[in-house]
């Protein structure tokens, strides 16, 4: 049995610049097809617009109000929405009040997989 707890792992920031926290990953775990982690990104702070070439990805928002953009398409998003970021998608999100999500990755988020060009 597998059980992390949110309190013993480490927030880092990515390289599209939020700070997460891995809640499942490849780093502490034995996983294979997916990761689990908690965004947060603070008022007026934004993602660096970027995609991934192999992850499919879901953000569900916990706390905050943001804009999320993908492939151009912007919407405000709110608490309990959930978002799909395709593979190959280019994508922001952009904080109007302090954000904290759960972002799930398949393949399991690896910073090789973020691309900015």
């Amino acid at each position: 049995m597998e059980v992390r707890s949110h309190a013993s792992q480490v927030p880092f920031t990515t390289k599209d610049g939020s700070t997460i926290r891995s809640l499942l990953d490849r780093a502490n775990a034995p996983v294979a097809n997916q990761s689990l982690a908690e965004a947060t990104i603070p008022a007026g702070g934004a993602t660096e617009r970027h995609y991934h070439r192999a992850s499919e990805e879901f953000y569900y928002l916990l706390e905050g109000r943001g804009t999320m953009e993908i492939d151009g398409e912007s919407r405000e998003v709110v608490p309990g929405d959930a978002i799909l970021i395709p593979a190959g998608a280019w994508h922001q999100i952009t904080a109007i009040e302090p954000l904290r999500f759960l972002c799930c990755c398949a393949p399991p988020y690896a910073h090789e997989d973020t691309f900015f060009e």
